[in-house]
């Protein structure tokens, strides 16, 4: 079992930076593959970006891709999510989650185990 904490969520201007935090509960955290998710009203939820178990291996979606940044720091028990240059589109539920029997990269929220509450992300123009 693994209990996701989202963190650092809030209401920034257009070009602003913040930093979501993802506290993991569980032995397997080490082990598992993590991601951060986004909805919107009214969408789906938006893959963001995904790390390997070890950190080897990241992908981020087109949309963000040179401006979020995911990590992780195993010893610790945290995954992060750097975004800078925010824009209003990027206004969502910001969502940490695990997938315990993977150990590379993921795209897909049906392959993951375990949700966070979520965070909200605003952004104003």
């Amino acid at each position: 079992q693994v209990q996701l904490v989202e963190s650092g969520g809030g209401l920034v201007h257009v070009g602003d930076s913040l930093r979501l935090s993802c506290a993991a509960s569980g032995s397997t955290f080490s082990t598992s593959t993590m991601g951060w998710f986004r909805q919107a009203p009214g969408n789906d939820r938006e893959f963001v970006a995904s790390i390997s178990a070890n950190g080897a291996l990241i992908y981020h979606a087109d949309s963000v891709k040179g401006r979020f940044t995911i990590s992780r720091d195993n010893a610790k028990n945290l995954v992060y999510l750097q975004m800078n240059s925010l824009q209003p589109e990027d206004t969502a539920v910001y969502y940490c989650a695990a997938n315990a029997a993977n150990y590379y990269v993921e795209m897909k929220a049906s392959e993951y185990d375990y949700w966070g509450q979520g965070t909200q992300v605003t952004v104003s123009a």
